[in-house]
């Protein structure tokens, strides 16, 4: 006669709660981006509405520039325990 349950433990809640780990590193992986290249992109989405609009974007594509030039420098700066509190 068949055994009518398996051996195996069925485990539930498992596939859930990896998803929300994941979801948790996404999401700070975001808010990490958006942390140095955040105004660098509403620069640009202020620049694509003004283009659309038919008005020139040349000050928002500058300061786009300057943000995103701002932003590289800050990416490149290595931080460790010893410097990490200091202002950049």
């Amino acid at each position: 006669m068949k055994a009518r349950f398996s051996t195996k433990k069925h485990i539930t809640g498992q596939g859930m709660s990896e998803y929300l780990i994941i979801l948790g590193l996404v999401a700070v992986a975001g808010i990490g981006v958006m942390s140095f290249f955040g105004q660098t992109v509403q620069n640009q989405v202020a620049g694509m509405s003004k283009e659309i609009a038919g008005v020139d974007a040349a000050p928002q594509i500058a300061q786009a520039a300057a943000t995103a030039t701002s932003a590289d420098t800050k990416a490149n700066i290595n931080t460790s325990l010893a410097n990490y509190n200091t202002k950049k």
